[in-house]
């Protein structure tokens, strides 16, 4: 059977139980957790920007529901709240919303009269228009003008690759890197991560003004073992629950040994080298910080009583939340709530002996100064 096809990939569509709208919660706590590396980065671009008319803003990766507007909120909030600080005037606002064509965008375009509504509600004569756009499209192509953007943000994204990587044919028994997984498999994910990272780098170069800036938050790992736990014990647990459905009979083998998860968890020294290498941005920071699988078990929550069971389907409905359309182009739609009622099960009882943590990577960059500046026209 062939491989998994990457161009059906996005989060589960509309606001149903199994949607990502209803299941995105880990990441508006990634969101969260590395708003103030966002808003140091937008005051130090705006300490040299101010005054300007426009600043267009693009989200990469922007996905559907009332995440998408978290992020756009928190960067206005932030603009706004600097320039009434400065008693200076807010700037308009040009955002773009981009993902991949399959994303829910007419879910997104719903929700913008609202969301524009509240801002004026909110913020009232305090902020200049706010004009947004869909951009859909990959980011591992180009997506915007040259030196049309003063600041990129994408949250989740760039650890899923542009495709499967070659080379994996002889991965048997695995949907991701194992301990089992040849040396062959494990370099052939390395490299094309670090071939599509390079080449994201490269393009939003070309998009961003020179002194723009960007911030970028991805799932990795803690150390360089590239079958730590901490990125491949997730995707064991989802193997192992693909594997029971071989056992009943309602899968093949084969169709498991044929499928990859496109999707690669950097350790920071690699994240690192491919910005130094790539040399269009200067790296202002990088931080790295673990969440609970479940991220309702969290020491904010104060209200949180863990239930291995109950942590086991939110961990489950997250991942079914993005790999949903995936999962079902390979192996069928009728085996999706039976993969992950087992999913769930899986994951209950390893939370119950471990409370393992998904490691988070963000970094704040900075487009390089060229001997010619680019000019962004207001």
């Amino acid at each position: 059977m062939a491989m998994a096809d990457i161009t059906v990939l996005c989060m589960n569509a509309g606001d149903k139980e199994t949607s990502y709208a209803d299941n995105s919660v880990l990441q508006k706590t990634i969101l969260l957790k590395t708003r103030p590396i966002l808003q140091h980065t937008i005051r130090d671009m705006l300490s040299k920007l101010l005054p300007v008319t426009c600043i267009k803003v693009a989200d990469l990766g922007c996905a559907s529901g009332p995440i998408t507007f978290f992020t756009i909120s928190q960067i206005i909030d932030t603009i706004t709240g600097i320039c009434q600080h400065a008693h200076c005037k807010s700037p308009e606002f040009q955002v773009f919303l981009n993902d991949l064509p399959r994303n829910d965008f007419n879910t997104v375009f719903r929700s913008v009269p609202a969301f524009c509504a509240r801002l004026k509600e909110e913020k009232g004569d305090m902020m200049g228009s706010c004009f947004i756009s869909g951009i859909p499209g990959s980011f591992y192509e180009r997506l915007f003008p040259s030196g049309s953007l003063h600041f990129v943000h994408s949250s989740y994204g760039v650890h899923w690759l542009s495709k499967i990587p070659g080379r994996v044919e002889n991965n048997k028994g695995n949907i991701y890197m194992a301990k089992s997984s040849p040396p062959s498999v494990l370099k052939a994910y390395s490299d094309q991560f670090q071939k599509d990272f390079s080449n994201f780098l490269r393009l939003r170069s070309e998009e961003i003004i020179c002194g723009g800036r960007m911030v970028l938050t991805m799932v990795g790992r803690s150390i360089a073992n590239p079958t730590s736990k901490d990125c491949c014990c997730l995707w064991e647990l989802l193997t192992k629950s693909l594997f029971d459905l071989v056992a009943e009979g309602l899968i093949e083998e084969s169709d498991v040994d044929s499928f990859n998860m496109p999707c690669y968890n950097p350790c920071q020294e690699e994240v690192l080298e491919i910005v130094e290498k790539e040399g269009s941005f200067d790296l202002d920071k990088l931080e790295k910080f673990g969440v609970n699988w479940d991220p309702e078990d969290d020491v904010c929550n104060k209200n949180f009583v863990f239930n291995k069971y109950k942590s086991g389907q939110n961990v489950a409905n997250c991942i079914r939340a993005i790999t949903e359309p995936l999962l079902a182009s390979h192996f069928g739609e009728t085996i999706i709530h039976n993969l992950f009622t087992r999913y769930a099960q899986h994951v209950a009882e390893h939370l119950s002996i471990e409370k393992t943590k998904f490691v988070n990577i963000v970094i704040s960059m900075t487009r390089k100064q060229l001997a010619t500046p680019d000019a962004l026209a207001d």
